[in-house]
């Protein structure tokens, strides 16, 4: 099915030149947000909890964050929908620690939608181009949220990589471990390995796997998921692949 299929959606939020706030995707080769509602590639029900926040940062005071003048605090949002779970992960991205009213706010979030499982404050105090900073705060839930994929249960927390197309990413995995052909005598190297998705799916048929991510929140997350899936013949470590 090409629609609706992304499990990951994130906005950048800003203020258009009525004043009124706006949330959407960057133009290309820059930063002017191109205004989006829904999109049919998107989730649905993610669309639906970000467009629910751009009405709720009005009556809560909270502005985007604006690069040129470095005022203000939203700067994105991302949500992450487990296909098979049906766990919700919203993040919301802070320019700084400061976030007027947090508490209050997911209150109103998760009355309109009582399905989020968690919610996740990141802060990105940096001029740069990429979406998630260093530090996070779980504001709600345990501040990841499950998904399962084959035979599998993963763990994924904000900074995790995870594929976006779930029903695509199995089919795409068992012809990746089908044309590997593994016997059960191979070490296999899994090189920027995220959680430890494909790193699973071949220690089905191999006699070890080792996975490597630079990411250290990644690499917590493998781990974690190869206990939780009771592989034994895996092993992460955090380091650059190309050393």
């Amino acid at each position: 099915d090409p629609y609706h299929y992304r499990n990951k959606v994130q906005a950048a939020f800003g203020v258009n030149r009525q004043g009124q706030i706006i949330s959407g995707v960057y133009q290309s080769a820059s930063h002017r947000i191109v205004p989006v509602s829904d999109c049919l590639i998107e989730d649905k029900v993610a669309d639906r909890i970000i467009v629910t926040i751009r009405k709720l940062l009005k009556s809560f005071k909270i502005r985007p964050y604006d690069e040129d003048t470095g005022r203000g605090t939203l700067r994105h949002v991302l949500v992450r929908r487990g296909w098979r779970s049906g766990e919700i992960l919203v993040v919301l991205v802070t320019a700084h620690g400061m976030l007027p009213g947090k508490r209050n706010f997911v209150r109103a979030l998760l009355q309109q939608h009582p399905d989020i499982t968690t919610v996740v404050q990141n802060i990105n105090a940096g001029q740069t181009s990429l979406v998630l900073g260093a530090h996070s705060e779980v504001l709600y839930g345990p501040g990841y949220i499950r998904e399962q994929l084959g035979d599998f249960t993963f763990r994924i927390s904000p900074r995790a990589f995870y594929q976006i197309n779930p029903v695509q990413t199995e089919v795409l995995y068992r012809t990746a471990l089908e044309y590997a052909g593994l016997t059960g005598g191979e070490t296999v190297w899994d090189l920027y390995c995220g959680i430890g998705t494909i790193s699973l799916f071949l220690a089905q048929k191999a006699k070890k796997v080792y996975g490597v991510e630079i990411v250290p929140p990644a690499i917590e997350d493998a781990r974690r998921n190869a206990a939780l899936n009771g592989m034994e013949n895996v092993e992460f470590f955090v380091g650059k692949a190309e050393e």
